[in-house]
């Protein structure tokens, strides 16, 4: 049977990747020849490269049903799959299904069965329920970060998509922690375990952990100090609750600290847009939930700061995998009130303690700003279309547009702050595409 499928050297060319790491070539070998595999590896360590590589290998390009289904427990996850998998160039179909947006949109692209179906439990089981989904051609299950769908209450949800896979004969399970009980359901009788989870966490001695003490419970003041101290370097500030959050971005906000913040109930524009500006440069610090904790693949990330102490270990574990990640360095603080300790599963000797000027001043504020476009890939709007319609109407030059990002319905593009006011009022009027749509800065 013919496989039209570039070999492993042209979709590493075309992610712009030297080589496989250990963990990835291990894998790549487990999934070729066992049907059950159970992969341990911790957050950042390219779990994602590790499954689609050796899943696209063995999927027919002239096959016209779906082949493979990956479960992940959230949308962006399931969103940063789907990219990667595009940037592949693999000729063949995937497609994204999750909360917060139109089924309808997901419907249409099902009519034509991908090869390779990606989403979140609910949405997943809604399409089955409703016959979008062919499940007797699919062969392959992924069940990527399983323990975290586990954790939010997908058990339902993943043990009807299991049970109406009735053609399987591959099961790749992964996830960055070794303490969760895998379910029955799954029906795996004999996996192969891969373990990466101690050579990866020896191996990220980029990371430093510190603490910053606290005068009062409240933290506020010790966050904002903190964030003074650090400067413009790239932050994520973890809260445990939702209110927290909110809280704490508008305190920092009243402060002069531009940011944004991410939490589980917001709209998915409202999540999407503070990622956005977050990824594109538009603001340096966000402050989130553990949510944030996973799936998200944002670059060069510094510092990462528990505002609250993490419930677990393998929380703090997941958080501080946001930064330090592959080569790069990176700094975990934990900002201590009067009465917390370092929790236990630290090091003491490893950790060094900053002591925070009396007198700070505000960081550089960022240089780049993000516009909201009412149009995407459904409008037939691209990456080229908005840089042409910046370019022209707006009277920008190359280097004063950052990072574009289309979505099905909308757009984000960064462009530089000091250039803003004048090109929103010369494209105001004006069509991309010969269609008028909004654009705004991003709220």
């Amino acid at each position: 049977m013919q496989k039209k499928n570039d070999p492993v050297e042209n979709i590493l060319s075309n992610l712009k990747i030297d080589a496989l790491n250990e963990m990835q070539l291990a894998s790549l070998d487990a999934i070729e020849h066992q049907p059950e595999l159970i992969l341990l590896s911790a957050t950042g360590s390219g779990k994602t490269l590790a499954f689609l590589l050796p899943l696209v290998n063995q999927i027919d390009t002239n096959a016209k049903e779906t082949k493979a289904i990956i479960i992940v427990p959230s949308r962006e996850l399931a969103l940063q799959i789907e990219q990667v998998f595009k940037a592949m160039r693999t000729g063949l179909k995937v497609t994204c299904c999750y909360g917060g947006h139109l089924r309808e949109t997901e419907e249409n692209n099902l009519k034509q069965p991908p090869a390779v179906l990606v989403g979140t439990p609910g949405r997943l089981a809604d399409h089955i329920r409703r016959g979008n989904i062919t499940t007797g051609s699919i062969t392959t299950l992924v069940l990527d970060e399983f323990d975290k769908s586990l954790e939010l209450g997908f058990l339902e949800e993943m043990s009807f998509i299991t049970g109406s896979l009735t053609s399987l004969k591959k099961k790749i399970l992964t996830s960055a922690t070794d303490a969760v009980e895998i379910p029955a359901f799954i029906g795996l009788k004999n996996p192969a375990r891969l373990n990466f989870l101690s050579t990866i966490n020896e191996g990220s001695a980029g990371l430093t952990i510190q603490t910053v003490l606290s005068d009062e419970k409240d933290k506020l003041g010790t966050l904002f100090k903190l964030i003074c101290y650090v400067g413009s370097r790239s932050m994520i500030v973890f809260c445990n609750h939702r209110e927290s959050v909110e809280r704490t971005s508008e305190s920092l906000l009243q402060k002069g600290i531009m940011n944004e913040f991410y939490h589980g109930a917001l709209e998915q524009q409202q999540r999407d847009s503070a990622l956005c500006k977050f990824r594109n440069g538009s603001t340096n610090v966000l402050i989130t939930t553990d949510l944030a904790s996973r799936g998200l693949d944002i670059p060069n990330i510094r510092y990462i700061i528990h505002y609250h102490l993490p419930h677990t270990e393998e929380a703090f574990i997941h958080r501080n995998g946001r930064t330090a990640r592959m080569d790069a360095s990176g700094t975990a603080v934990l900002i201590l009130s009067p009465e917390e300790k370092i929790p236990g599963y630290i090091d003491d000797a490893t950790v060094e303690e900053i002591k925070l000027p009396e007198t700070v001043t505000l960081p550089e504020k960022p240089k780049w700003i993000t516009l909201f476009i009412a149009a995407g890939k459904k409008d037939k709007v691209n990456k080229i279309d908005i840089v042409g319609f910046l370019s022209n109407k707006g009277q920008l030059k190359k280097e004063d547009i950052g990072l574009i990002e289309v979505k099905d319905f909308f757009s984000f593009v960064a462009i530089r702050k000091s250039k803003a006011s004048h090109t929103v009022q010369l494209i105001k009027n004006e069509k991309i595409k010969n269609k008028k749509v909004k654009i705004e800065v991003a709220k």
